[in-house]
């Protein structure tokens, strides 16, 4: 029986989107057909210190009763290594003064299936969509596809960890029973005992016999937020060693007989070494080496500055055959690809038809290439010895690293171990695996351990931003209601470029989801298309904080305020008329303007921005103006629906974090090059916001007993448009590029 047309009214999606990208153009049916073979079983491979038990693959007990939560999700500073185990603990009874935290080995175990999942079911069609979202996670299991990414970690390892702790706290209370005489069901779990009437037993007393029963099935998973942990703001199990300075991140290594290397690479394109000044670099004090590839050159010393010192000493000259790509290049190619049209890859009604011959409203918009500006840049200690590496790295895709470092340097992914270490921002950057390879080669090169830092002209050099984007958004009104929009975005292929580069397939540079992801309007509107036009910018971009949805909200938000005005409507009254549709939204609309005292008056110096992404939701009010020819933000109002809530105090950081770097995405933190060449090569060059700069931030979270969604980049898309619209009304001027400038 053939499967039904789609419906007219349903919403088309097609293309590749950030979670696309894992599996690949097509990937849906053959992976529908291939899951039955597969194996579905697979053991922990952690190690137990002595004392220790290993109950299940996410948490270990110690005779000390200490918990120690089996964490696979890369700590950022997005809260992760408490909000997991905070999860488990309430689920297992815990103290969660003896929680724990150990990063994951690679294992199918801790596979991120919920980005798969996703990939598959968008490109499924209906008949076919459980087989493939099932075959789509054995996928990801099978090839152990851990990834800290798309704000997924709550979202994808909830249930995980909390039946890992439901099931730690069944055999514990089978171990009770059996030593008492008792039904385990008569027994429960509190504060780190195992408690029946007057009866208390330690976990740590009971957690090697524990670990000898199987635990039941169904498991007995208690109601959500009947615990006394999730829900509450509980000390992160990260902030005393971040504030004592005890915790170690990937520079903190120190092996014995290790060295120093920074690094040197050329202009964009394809570049190759010309020649260096090699004499003139080994004769400054301290340096044991220089390494010449055909891309880049390195230096390794006896510290750090001493290398860095002689990469400058090298005097490196580079040849680049082809262009050279810069700003000029940039611009015209998303010029062209917007004039020439784009693939539309989510469209509702007849969008044409609707729209006819003369549209109320054009506008055009744009954002240029946005730098990630991690604390951190990319830094790898690497020691190759007998035919195996290690490598100590900050990541977000462990597997994906060990899989790079293998191909590199010729060895086989089991001879690769990966430490995964604690991430100093991480914002998409550290999906990628440069520096990991580059250190292998040189510990494998030198002969000793390695431990290789990118200096932060390199790192902006060669880091792959967010991508440059333009639009073109068109609409028609009738009777004071959109009756048509439409959206052209030109931006590069991002997600066909990441999955050739970690994956040996992707896109291929075609129309993908990914380029327009968040660009449906939320909004009650009869008839709409999004189209993606790609275009070729000559320049590599990457995964960001909230990727295209950082540019799309902008897009569509500064339009919807702009459409609310050839209506002479106010902002917010015009919002919610099209919100009927989306009553989460426009209860966060409604929180955030009473919160925030919206006068809607013009002349207010006011703006407004909604956006739903991640399985959340937030509304934005910025208060704005202009002070001595530049713009200044006093105030931050946010209103957020995340689901339910594991840890306020988390969420509350992370909108706060969005929000700044929201605001240095739409006061500074532009990209551009000249030549091949990065034009911005120190923090201070991105006009980043300082202490002083920051506004006044005021958050509301609205309950809610939805499931969970992700906060980690929620507030990123709505800040640079609500702050665009708010300058609007102080000034009756318009501003639809980033970074906004009243030049």
């Amino acid at each position: 029986m053939a499967p039904p047309p789609p419906s007219s009214t349903t919403p088309k999606r097609k293309g590749l989107s950030r979670r696309t990208f894992l599996v690949g153009g097509g990937a849906g049916v053959g992976l529908a057909l291939a899951w039955g073979v597969w194996p579905r079983s697979y053991a922990p491979n952690l190690v137990a210190a002595p004392g220790e038990t290993i109950i299940n693959a996410f948490l270990k007990i110690g005779t000390d009763g200490r918990v120690t939560v089996i964490v696979p999700q890369a700590e950022m500073g997005q809260g992760v290594w408490t909000a997991l185990p905070q999860i488990l603990a309430d689920e297992l009874g815990a103290d969660w003064r003896q929680i724990g935290v150990e990063p994951a080995p690679i294992n199918p175990l801790y596979a991120n299936t919920l980005l798969i999942e996703e990939a598959a079911g968008e490109q499924a069609p209906a008949f076919l969509g459980g087989p493939v979202r099932w075959a789509a996670r054995e996928f990801a299991t099978r090839n152990a596809l851990m990834m800290t990414a798309g704000s997924s970690s709550i979202r994808g390892f909830e249930q995980r960890f909390r039946e890992a702790g439901a099931a730690a706290r069944a055999l514990l209370c089978m171990a009770a029973g059996a030593r008492l005489g008792a039904d385990w069901r008569a027994c429960d779990t509190e504060d780190g005992f195992v408690t029946r009437g007057e009866d208390r037993l330690r976990f740590g007393e009971l957690a090697a016999e524990a670990a000898a029963f199987t635990p039941p099935s169904p498991l007995p998973l208690r109601n959500p937020g009947e615990g006394k942990l999730s829900g509450r703001s509980v000390p992160r199990t990260d902030l005393p060693s971040k504030v004592d300075g005890s915790i170690r991140f990937a520079a903190d290594v120190r092996l014995p007989k290790m060295v120093y290397a920074s690094i040197r690479h050329g202009p964009l394109g394809d570049t190759s070494v010309a020649s260096i000044d090699e004499k003139a670099a080994r004769a400054m004090p301290g340096v044991l080496g220089v390494v010449r590839r055909p891309g880049w050159v390195a230096a390794l010393a006896d510290n750090w500055w001493a290398a860095d010192r002689a990469v400058d000493a090298l005097s490196v000259k580079f040849a680049t055959r082809g262009t050279l790509p810069g700003a000029v290049h940039v611009k015209g190619a998303l010029d062209r690809a917007l004039a020439a049209g784009g693939d539309r890859l989510i469209e509702q009604g007849d969008a044409d038809a609707a729209l006819g011959p003369a549209p109320t409203l054009v506008a055009e918009y744009a954002v240029p290439l946005a730098a990630h500006a991690a604390i951190e840049p990319l830094v790898a200690t690497a020691r190759a010895s007998g035919g195996r590496i290690e490598i100590w790295v900050p990541t977000q895709a462990q597997g994906l690293t060990r899989r790079a470092v293998a191909k590199a340097a010729g060895v086989s992914e089991e001879s690769v171990t990966v430490y995964p270490m604690p991430v100093g921002g991480g914002f998409g950057r550290k999906v990628e695996n440069e520096a990991a390879i580059e250190a292998a080669l040189l510990s494998q090169e030198m002969k000793r351990p390695v431990q290789l830092m990118w200096s932060r002209g390199e790192e902006l050099q060669r880091a792959r931003h967010r991508p440059a984007a333009k639009a073109r958004l068109r609409a028609r009104l009738a009777d004071g209601r959109i009756a048509a929009w439409a959206a052209t975005v030109a931006a590069p292929s991002t997600m066909g470029e990441m999955g050739q580069r970690l994956f040996g397939h992707g896109g291929g540079g075609g129309a993908e989801l990914g380029a327009i992801d968040g660009g449906r309007p939320p909004y009650a509107i009869p008839a709409f298309a999004i189209a993606h036009a790609p275009a070729d910018i000559g320049i590599e971009t990457g995964m960001w904080r909230s990727v295209a949805h950082s540019y799309t909200a902008f897009f569509g938000e500064c339009f919807m305020d702009e459409l609310a005005g050839a209506t002479n409507s106010d902002a917010l009254s015009f919002r919610m008329a099209h919100l009927s549709g989306n009553p989460r939204l426009a209860r966060c609309l409604t929180r955030v303007t009473a919160a925030g005292g919206w006068s809607g008056e013009a002349g207010s110096g006011q703006g407004l921005a909604i956006h739903s992404a991640f399985g959340s939701h937030v509304a934005l009010l910025a208060e704005a103006n202009v002070e001595d020819g530049a713009i200044r933000v006093s105030r931050l109002v946010a209103a957020v629906d995340c689901g339910r809530v594991v840890n306020p105090d988390i969420v509350r950081q992370q909108i706060e974090g969005g929000l700044v770097w929201g605001l240095a995405a739409a006061l500074g933190d532009a990209v551009s090059y000249t030549g091949g060449v990065v034009d911005q090569r120190m923090l201070a060059d991105l006009r980043l916001p300082m202490l002083i700069e920051t506004p006044e931030i005021a958050i509301e979270l609205v309950e809610s007993r939805e499931a969970p969604g992700g906060v980690a980049e929620l507030a990123v898309p709505v800040t640079a448009p609500a702050i665009a619209n708010a300058i609007a009304s102080a000034t009756g001027k318009r501003l639809r590029t980033l970074p906004l400038d009243l030049a």
